[in-house]
């Protein structure tokens, strides 16, 4: 698909704009998760491994997140007020020199830098992509168009495991992070091509501007306090920060599950645990924009009710996928669980970006980041790895349904709140 060549096509502007960063978005996640695939590699005393134990090995999601979240706050103030496109393409070239650089790591701290610096990139990248698509798509399309963008995670993510895993087996996990991490300078040059429209103008409102420079540090701070009082955005991110919490740890530490506590050999682990991720990502990431979208003109809160719903019914799944010992049932669950997972994907983001001014957007993404990785997977993967080392790695993910439900229940609450308000207005 070429790309518009005249700003006087809305349209076309649009697809291809969401093309583009669907597509870095998918190896935003495969450059996330090829950690993953290599896990049991860097953990073993073999030639060419670290010998990393649990503890440090979550430590490395950790890193990464971590300079994520604190960089995007930065990353959303310059997105709220400079060329958003430009933005993303300095950050998607540093991450993928990141990635590869990983490759070239010599122990642990090595390796911690490298994995780190993935972080830098991707905030200039997850805080600005989402604002871009709200202005190139009207409100009642952002359900679906947000389920398309995010199918993005389960294939990327899903491409991570199976992608990593085989150039793991075949050829060590130093080229697995080569591999991932070269074609990103592509996809640099090809987000900075993009169109930046005016912020706001699907919204109904005169479009506007970035916000000038002038006294920078005090509007940032001003709109982050604002976006705090916001009680609906708070409650939303809260709910994602449970969402997270648990989705990170699961993501990260589900292949050594399957390895360590069910006897699933290495590459089975990874390329079975990556085809579900991704027709799972496809069938609830899908299914939950356009349900989004199709009860959005029945309730008001119709992406929240049903990030909350099916988020709390992944729960006993979830239980089950870490207890039961029989092959056919705890995979079934696998499956079942992720599906309902993944429903709340393209809903939570697009409550996210419409309970927010268009000239706040990226700013509201930045907190948002910031928030969920704070209380999300800042802390889980590590956590897991250390209740590991203590007990056992089946043991240490019984946590994560309970994390789920949290989920669940705030953001359901969350909907009921706002339906409530709505009816009292009226």
């Amino acid at each position: 698909m070429p790309a518009p060549s005249r700003p006087s096509d809305p349209v076309r502007v649009a697809r291809w704009g969401l093309f583009v960063l669907t597509l870095v978005n998918l190896f935003n996640y495969l450059d996330r998760f090829v950690l993953s695939s290599v896990v049991e590699s860097l953990k073993q005393a073999r030639p060419l491994g670290l010998q990393l134990s649990d503890t440090q090995l979550g430590a490395l999601a950790t890193g990464f997140i971590l300079v994520y979240m604190l960089t995007s706050p930065i990353f959303g103030t310059l997105g709220d007020r400079g060329n958003r496109p430009r933005l993303m393409s300095v950050g998607i070239a540093i991450w993928s020199l990141a990635t590869a650089l990983g490759g070239f790591a010599v122990n642990f701290g090595s390796l911690f830098i490298a994995r780190s610096a993935v972080g830098v990139g991707e905030a200039a990248y997850g805080t600005v992509s989402p604002s871009l698509l709200a202005d190139y798509f009207p409100v009642e399309k952002r359900g679906r168009v947000f389920a398309v963008f995010s199918a993005a995670i389960p294939i990327g993510s899903a491409a991570g495991y199976m992608l990593g895993g085989l150039v793991d087996h075949y050829y060590g996990w130093r080229a697995a992070f080569f591999v991932a991490g070269v074609p990103g300078l592509v996809l640099a040059w090809m987000s900075s091509r993009l169109l930046d429209p005016p912020r706001g103008v699907q919204d109904g409102v005169a479009p506007v501007a970035g916000h000038a420079s002038g006294g920078l540090g005090r509007q940032a701070v001003a709109a982050y306090l604002g976006l705090l009082r916001n009680t609906p955005y708070t409650l939303t991110v809260l709910g994602y920060a449970a969402y997270t919490f648990a989705l990170g740890a699961l993501a990260f530490w589900t292949p050594a599950f399957l390895e360590r506590e069910r006897g699933m050999v290495r590459t089975d682990a990874t390329i079975q645990f990556g085809a579900i991720v991704v027709v799972t990502g496809f069938v609830g990431t899908f299914f939950g924009g356009w349900l989004g979208d199709r009860l959005l003109h029945r309730f008001r809160e119709s992406y929240l009710w049903v990030s909350g719903i099916s988020t709390l019914a992944a729960v006993p799944f979830a239980w089950v996928a870490f207890t039961a010992r029989e092959r056919p049932v705890y995979m079934t669950a696998i499956v079942i669980a992720e599906v309902l997972i993944f429903i709340s994907t393209g809903p939570v983001n697009s409550a996210i970006i419409n309970v927010v001014e268009p000239d706040r957007r990226a700013t509201a993404v930045a907190l948002s980041i910031l928030g969920i990785h704070l209380l999300g997977d800042v802390p889980s993967p590590p956590l897991i790895g250390a209740v590991s080392d203590a007990t056992s790695l089946g043991r240490a993910m019984l946590i994560l349904p309970f994390a789920f439900a949290v989920s669940g229940l705030i953001w359901m609450f969350a909907a009921w709140r706002g339906e409530r308000g709505v009816a009292a207005q009226g």
